[in-house]
């Protein structure tokens, strides 16, 4: 169905900097933009390699707020349809989205509540196709990464520059794993349960990081490792003076 290119880019984890964040009912949630969506779709499947329909879209209810604004909402239903490179296959995906329009004439309310319903439910038909249309975000631990503070001394400038110089967690006694440190027990053990999941850890300027593919399917583990997201370096670290 899919070629190799479109393959590599739909395994591929989720570029950080195009997730935004919203504040709903003092809850910081993460998401990614109508546009941005369809751009990657564009970009994966061609211009012509999908398309999209909306299946339903009817009002919900309708009421004013305490600010004599109409507040209208709205649910769709979209259906996405993916080809591959001469429309002989197609995969179809469905799903169902809800928008809220608020505004002080019926018309906006309705215009932008209908506008949203159909954004959303195309998000969430595309979803299904991974975490490059925002799959990973129904985790309700993902905003985390928006939010951490960039505070790593000494970090490399991205994610893949410096690590020549780091110093690999070896499968060592305790004593030798890590020359500048003295490491307990736990330290070696938190080390052990990420190795065991596939990743690697290394150690940089009295930090551990971690690294490996797939990393944010894994993120709720390193999180209960006391490890922490680093938005700015795009790095999972814990400080390895307050884990020895």
């Amino acid at each position: 169905m899919f070629n190799d290119q479109q393959t590599k880019a739909l395994s591929s984890e989720l570029n950080t900097d195009r997730i935004k964040v919203r504040d709903k009912a003092n809850i910081k949630l993460s998401y990614l933009e109508g546009f941005d969506i369809i751009d990657t779709a564009n970009n994966i499947f061609g211009f012509g390699g999908w398309a999209y329909t909306i299946s339903s879209l009817e009002q919900v209810s309708q009421e004013v707020n305490a600010n004599q604004n109409v507040v209208i909402c709205y649910k769709a239903i979209v259906k996405v349809d993916v080809y591959d490179i001469d429309h002989s296959t197609m995969i179809s995906r469905q799903d169902v989205g809800f928008g809220t329009g608020v505004a002080r004439s019926l018309a906006d309310a309705h215009e932008n509540s209908a506008k949203e319903a159909v954004t959303d439910a195309l998000k969430r038909s595309l979803r299904s196709f991974g975490n490059q249309f925002g799959n990973s975000l129904y985790d309700k631990s993902k905003s985390v990464a928006q939010n951490a503070p960039s505070n790593m001394p000494n970090a490399p400038a991205n994610q893949n520059a410096g690590f020549g110089q780091n110093q690999a967690i070896p499968n060592q006694a305790p004593s030798q794993a890590m020359p500048n440190q003295a490491p307990n027990d736990q330290v070696m053990g938190d080390i052990q349960s990420l190795r065991n999941m596939g990743l690697d850890v290394v150690e940089q300027n009295g930090f551990l990081l971690v690294r490996g593919n797939n990393i944010f399917a894994k993120k709720d583990t390193i999180k209960a490792l006391g490890f922490r997201w680093d938005s700015k370096t795009k790095q999972w670290y814990k400080q390895l003076s307050n884990a020895a």
